[in-house]
């Protein structure tokens, strides 16, 4: 394959982790039984950037579309996130009633209805997936239903016009990351900003977090990385934040090449520093990760099968994809769980690709009292905890297996 970035030839993959299906795609009962793709799920990274990646099989539009799952406003951390965001970025930047927003990825409007408390009209959210995107609609969030790309920005917005262009965890979801960057630039004013947020690869390596990897992610990336693609199209990242969102992430403030009136941070050096200290210029880094990965996963199956013996019930909670890599990889199906359950109503009901695990309602939990709960979405185990208080009543022990297995009483 070739770097997303550069173009150059990547040969070999440093890391495997096996075929797997698409990790949103839900399966209904009346489909169990049919063929299911299944796709290499082989990690590269690229010689010269550094850019780590996977090859795209599956077209974004074929991954998102009507039945992609995800919706941000089942997340009581990121509807907080969101919040917080929005109010710090129109007092930093000024932003008032005649500002321009848009924002890509923008789901079911969940970040875009916040500016509506600062009697900011002028937002529109664009993403692919119909259902969460009608959700957006419904709030009063305008919403284009599409790709972000170069044929819909020349045709939709045209040049120059942005005063602040969002990308929440999108970079990582496109296959064609020049003409995405290229497409922020062309619509952005000579003195607009661009927000992006993405899990930091540091991260994803220091704390083992392999399971956020599947093919929805194409890419995965690092400040440097991020610096690198961005300044080939044209753009320069003036300020840099580490914040807590999906395992550790970072947030780039982004301005054209040519714009002088924003002053470089300081930050973006340290954070250039301590990436560079941990070792992610060093392909031995990455092989080592690779070690470390297929250890975890004797370590995770080796403990699931000796819980099991117990004779216990063992439920999951959550259906998020980083779930469905990590059971599809370590081999965890229905022998061990008995379902798993979901705030998400587009979920319950459905299946766990690969696994074929039960969705259901955390309602069941109360009926069934289960022994175990494994803790799937890992990044909001805080916030799930205590909605899962009351299972104290009955000695129920949470178990996270990511980024090592813990058990709480």
């Amino acid at each position: 394959m070739k770097c997303r970035t550069c173009n150059i030839e990547i040969e070999t993959p440093f890391l495997s982790l096996g075929n797997s299906p698409l990790a949103n795609s839900f399966i209904n009962k009346e489909d169990l039984y049919k063929k299911e793709e299944y796709y290499p799920l082989d990690i590269y990274i690229c010689p010269s950037c550094k850019l780590v990646q996977v090859m795209d099989y599956v077209p974004s539009e074929t991954i998102f579309n009507s039945e992609y799952a995800y919706f941000s406003s089942y997340s009581k951390i990121w509807v907080e996130h969101c919040k917080i965001y929005v109010d710090t970025i129109v007092k930093r930047f000024n932003l008032n009633d005649e500002s321009r927003i848009i924002e890509i990825g923008s789901n079911d409007g969940t970040l875009l209805e916040n500016f509506k408390r600062y009697n900011i009209s002028n937002i529109r959210g664009v993403d692919p997936a119909r259902d969460a995107s009608y959700e957006a609609l419904k709030k009063g969030v305008k919403t284009d239903i599409c790709l972000f790309n170069d044929h819909y920005v020349k045709n939709s917005i045209g040049d120059s016009v942005i005063d602040l262009i969002i990308g929440n965890n999108v970079f990582a979801h496109n296959p064609n990351l020049n003409e995405f960057v290229q497409s922020m630039k062309y619509i952005l004013k000579c003195n607009g900003i661009i927000t992006i947020e993405f899990p930091h690869l540091l991260n994803l390596i220091e704390y083992n977090q392999f399971d956020t990897i599947y093919h929805e992610h194409f890419s995965y990336f690092s400040l440097s990385s991020a610096i690198k693609l961005l300044n080939y199209n044209g753009l320069c990242v003036f300020d840099v934040e580490k914040i807590p969102t999906h395992g550790g992430s970072l947030r780039l403030y982004v301005k054209h090449n040519i714009d002088y009136t924003k002053i470089i941070s300081d930050s973006i050096g340290k954070i250039l520093k301590k990436e560079e200290d941990f070792g992610l210029d060093k392909m031995s880094t990455y092989h080592k990760f690779a070690d470390t990965v297929k250890k975890i996963k004797k370590d995770i199956l080796f403990f699931m099968i000796e819980l099991s013996k117990s004779n216990k019930k063992i439920v999951g909670y959550g259906a998020p994809a980083k779930g469905n890599t990590l059971l599809n990889y370590c081999g965890i199906g229905k022998d061990f769980i008995d379902y798993s359950v979901d705030m998400n109503p587009y979920k319950q009901e459905k299946y766990l690709p690969g696994t074929h695990i039960q969705i259901k309602s955390p309602e069941i939990i109360k009926e069934d009292k289960p022994d175990y709960i494994i803790i799937l979405p890992w990044n909001i185990k805080d916030e799930i905890i205590k909605q899962l208080e009351y299972t104290k009543e009955w000695n129920c022990k949470l178990i996270t297996l990511i980024p090592e297995i813990k058990i709480y009483d």
